[in-house]
């Protein structure tokens, strides 16, 4: 399934160690049967015991048949972006476009330059990330080949390679890098977990949108799909909200309302589901979240549209 259009998405997002693949693969072929859109994995690839995130994307995608991958976000330091658009265009052709290219401009810089990346300045690496994009979408779609002569990357005569560029979602946090996702990107996925009722979102967002306005795009091109951890009870909470505001989580129906309100009210384009510390979900809350919560989302959302 391809997750470029306007649907909403759902999914859920893994941090697996290499002693864990078997059921990360049991939860994402489980995934792909109750009709989940998406998985995302988490790159950092200075962990020798965490899955290398595009081998596992890879392999995941070659198990299943309709569910799309993503990197939650890709570790562009370590992957250089010309390299990085031939996984992304390669994994697209084999899979039949189920793939996202989620990236960051990086963040642990101690451990990005132990394995020999340049240390970059924080304004330097989304400048960096800025032209990763557009590089990344240049060499995506076919067509004559690409000379570009950046500040961090240079490509000469380089053929794109004839598959549609991939849908692009960022890991924005600062003004800058947020700028440059409002002139550059197709989506955003807030960090820290932050959701449609955080003071974190209501400051960013509208920093993606000036910068879309800017350029002359349509805010709402820029989707905002969030990272959203939480607990599946099988009873009603009496409060699903913490004193800081945060989600804790609830029933299914609680879920459900949460959701379907993020969707209508807030202009939600997707939810990726997390354990309540920010980890990967147990098989049971992920089928509770495939089969009983997103459902009813889809069907509340499919009645308010009509």
């Amino acid at each position: 399934m391809k997750v470029s259009g306007p649907q909403v998405v759902f999914g859920f997002g893994a941090h697996s160690d290499i002693g864990e693949a078997p059921e990360l693969l049991r939860m994402a072929r489980q995934a792909d049967r109750d009709g989940l859109d998406l998985f995302s994995l988490s790159d950092h690839p200075y962990l020798g015991q965490r899955l290398d995130a595009y081998a596992c994307v890879g392999f995941i995608l070659g198990c299943t048949q309709r569910i799309s991958g993503f990197a939650n976000v890709t570790n562009l330091p370590t992957r250089p972006a010309p390299v990085l658009a031939r996984a992304v265009t390669s994994l697209s052709a084999l899979s039949g476009g189920r793939i996202v290219l989620g990236l960051g401009a990086g963040g642990l810089w101690d451990r990005i330059s132990d394995m020999g990346a340049r240390r970059l300045s924080p304004g330097e690496a989304v400048d960096a990330f800025e032209e990763a994009i557009v590089l990344v979408k240049m060499l995506s779609g076919g067509g004559p080949p690409v000379t570009y002569a950046g500040r961090h990357y240079q490509v000469n005569q380089i053929d794109p390679a004839p598959v549609d560029p991939p849908a692009v979602w960022t890991g924005s946090v600062g003004p800058k890098s947020l700028a440059a996702t409002g002139r550059v990107a197709d989506g955003w996925i807030p960090g820290h977990a932050a959701d449609w009722l955080s003071s974190r979102y209501r400051a960013s967002r509208p920093l993606i949108d000036e910068a879309a306005v800017a350029v002359g795009r349509d805010p709402r091109e820029i989707r905002t799909v969030f990272n959203f951890p939480g607990r599946v009870t099988s009873r009603p909470l009496a409060a699903t909200r913490d004193r800081d505001g945060r989600w804790i989580g609830g029933s299914p129906a609680q879920w459900a309302d949460e959701l379907t309100g993020a969707v209508l009210d807030h202009g939600a384009a997707g939810f990726m589901l997390f354990s309540p510390s920010g980890g990967t979900p147990d098989i049971e809350s992920l089928a509770r979240w495939s089969r009983e919560i997103v459902p009813a989302v889809r069907e509340a959302i499919r009645k308010e549209n009509g």
